[in-house]
């Protein structure tokens, strides 16, 4: 979380709190819009019936304007009333026809628009499982939330609207054209004389609104961002007296937003008053050389009267085309960034000749490893350990010495640049990451439940468990006794993160979930941090059984609940700097016995 006193808005940026998020137009349309089709192509069937009600709705729409020149000419007149009655009977016809397909075409497309943005939200949300710990680390989760939010709900409101109405909105222009010159092709060419300068102006204004509506999106995923880091930190903000100062630079944001949408919706809102009037001054100019037309050319009443009716009909779809791609610019874009997030490399895939990885001993080796999240910063450098099977072993050190990367390489969170790591001799670049994982388990410093009951929370760590082991492996948590004190004991609700528990139960709940598993190397990663002294007494014996059999890994600040480890890890600065028992290490009153005794001072 970032409380800063000055937020600057620079040029191709948005108001700083670390970061520079560059704004552009969508720079691939064309492959944007090519993905978006790959959608569609799954309801080929459906999309086929729709373009067809699209036609008879525009057909009837088309035919009942030209239905006006006979029946001015024949039947109003002649004064032809028994015939005007038979015509306007028809014309009722056509209309309720048209009308009826377009609304059962317009429900069809809300279901197949839905079905599409169900389809592009599961494959976004599948892809975000694939990637790599190391995109997380450098995502804002708002900003990820937006992908899925705003974004989405942009192109599912263009589905819904704007693409039929493009559709209906073309083939009633291209109608109109035609039908026009049928009737006067000199009317017609004076109609088109306002055209170029609506299809200019029409192009300048969506230039303009396209740069905006992308700027508006990427403002809205940052004030996003910032509102969601707000929130899960709103305990420091209170503490630190940062109510003031938080509002400030949501404030900051928030203006931001406001000018970038005011811009976006000014230039979208542009474009039908324009339009509008250009339509109104070119209907006169119709009307008016139309009714010369008429007494000196010779040029029939009805069809005068249906040409003026296309006049206005021929300016409307010029209107609606470019309004509609006001939205369909905005969702584009949004699309782009959906894509954006589809693009990024998935975790590597497993080695072609990768194995699966049979029921473990739980021996680990690390071989001369060295690891960097970037180029040229090395984070571990020649790291060797060894950890026999059913040993257990920890890491102490300072904080940012590097013990939480080694154990992240150990599931394959992240690979290494040199080295080797190996389990039971099996090196795990050669291992089905898959596998990997399913014979590891993770206690994290930070306790992470999930909306459901304590029961599904335990079980998480392995599915199939049944309620007796989830209730044993609560029992070796230690954590069995409170939650049979909880309103509905293991059937009780957690939400917001078990915001209801202490973080101490919550814990608890995460080493539960470990000890579920029933795995054969174990990572214990500040695991008691939250505890306070007297529960880590408490489950002290519980987590030793658990251990008890178990490769373990330990990671503590806590040098008391480490003190029996067979083997004590001590780095500095990314190297193993004393390695031994604790005796042997306070023995050699080295970085440890620094570390132990500063402990206890």
């Amino acid at each position: 979380m970032s409380l800063s006193r000055n937020i600057k808005l620079t040029p191709g940026g948005l108001p700083g709190r670390g970061r520079t998020v560059s704004v552009e137009k969508p720079k691939q349309m064309k492959g944007v819009i090519r993905r978006l089709w790959a959608y569609f192509g799954k309801y080929k069937a459906l999309l086929a019936l729709i373009f067809g009600l699209l036609l008879l709705n525009t057909g009837a729409n088309l035919a009942g304007s030209y239905l006006l020149r006979p029946i001015i000419n024949h039947y109003i007149l002649p004064h032809d009333w028994p015939g005007l009655v038979k015509m306007v009977t028809w014309l009722l016809i056509i209309y309720i026809a048209g009308s009826a397909a377009g609304f059962v075409q317009s429900r069809l497309m809300v279901v197949v628009a839905q079905r599409i943005v169900a389809n592009l939200r599961t494959d976004l949300f599948g892809h975000l499982q694939s990637l790599p710990l190391r995109f997380f680390d450098t995502q804002n989760n708002g900003e990820l939330m937006s992908r899925f939010t705003n974004d989405v709900d942009n192109i599912s409101e263009s589905f819904n609207d704007s693409l039929t109405q493009l559709f209906s909105s073309t083939i009633t222009l291209i109608g109109t054209f035609v039908l026009m010159i049928c009737i006067s092709p000199l009317l017609t060419l004076v109609t088109l004389i306002v055209v170029p300068l609506m299809l200019w102006l029409a192009t300048r204004i969506i230039n303009k609104s396209k740069l905006f509506f992308m700027e508006q999106q990427t403002a809205l995923g940052t004030a996003n961002g910032y509102i969601e880091e707000m929130i899960t930190g709103l305990k420091v903000v209170k503490v630190f007296c940062h109510e003031a100062e938080a509002a400030r630079e949501f404030g900051v944001l928030n203006q931001d937003l406001q000018d970038k949408a005011g811009k976006a919706q000014l230039y979208s809102g542009l474009m039908m008053p324009v339009m509008s009037n250009l339509n109104t001054i070119n209907f006169a100019l119709t009307a008016a050389i139309g009714g010369l037309l008429s007494v000196l050319r010779g040029l029939d009443i009805g069809g005068l009267a249906a040409f003026l009716q296309y006049s206005r009909q021929f300016a409307r779809p010029v209107n609606e085309i470019s309004s509609q791609f006001n939205s369909l610019q905005s969702a584009l874009a949004g699309a782009e960034r959906i894509f954006q997030i589809m693009d990024e490399a998935p975790e590597m895939a497993d080695a072609p000749e990768a194995v699966p990885l049979e029921p473990l001993k739980g021996g680990v080796r690390f071989d001369h490893v060295t690891f960097s999240y970037d180029p040229g910063k090395i984070i571990l450098e020649d790291i060797t350990l060894e950890a026999r099977p059913g040993q257990k072993i920890a890491l102490v050190g300072s904080t940012g010495a590097g013990k939480t990367t080694i154990m992240n390489l150990l599931p394959r969170f992240y690979d290494i640049q040199s080295g080797h790591i190996t389990i039971d001799g099996i090196d795990i670049q050669q291992v089905k990451r898959e596998d990997l994982r399913h014979s590891l388990a993770i206690v994290l410093q930070d306790a992470h439940l999930f909306t459901g009951t304590v029961m599904e929370n335990i079980r998480y760590g392995r599915l199939d468990a049944t309620d007796e082991e989830v209730i044993a492996a609560a029992g070796l948590a230690n954590a069995h006794s409170f939650i049979k004190r909880l309103p509905k004991g293991y059937q009780t609700v957690l939400e917001g993160d078990g915001n209801n528990l202490s973080q101490g139960q919550r814990q608890l709940l995460t080493i539960a979930r470990a000890a579920v598993a029933v795995p054969s190397i174990l990572i214990l990663d500040e695991a008691t941090s939250s505890i306070d002294t007297r529960t880590e007494i408490a489950i002290q014996a519980g987590m030793d059984k658990l251990m008890h059999g178990r490769t373990s890994f330990v990671i503590a600040h806590r040098l008391s609940t480490v003190r029996n480890a067979d083997e004590i890890l001590v780095l500095e600065k990314g190297r193993i700097i004393e390695r031994g028992t604790h005796v042997a290490l306070l023995q050699q009153k080295g970085k440890y016995y620094e570390l132990y005794t500063g402990q206890f001072d």
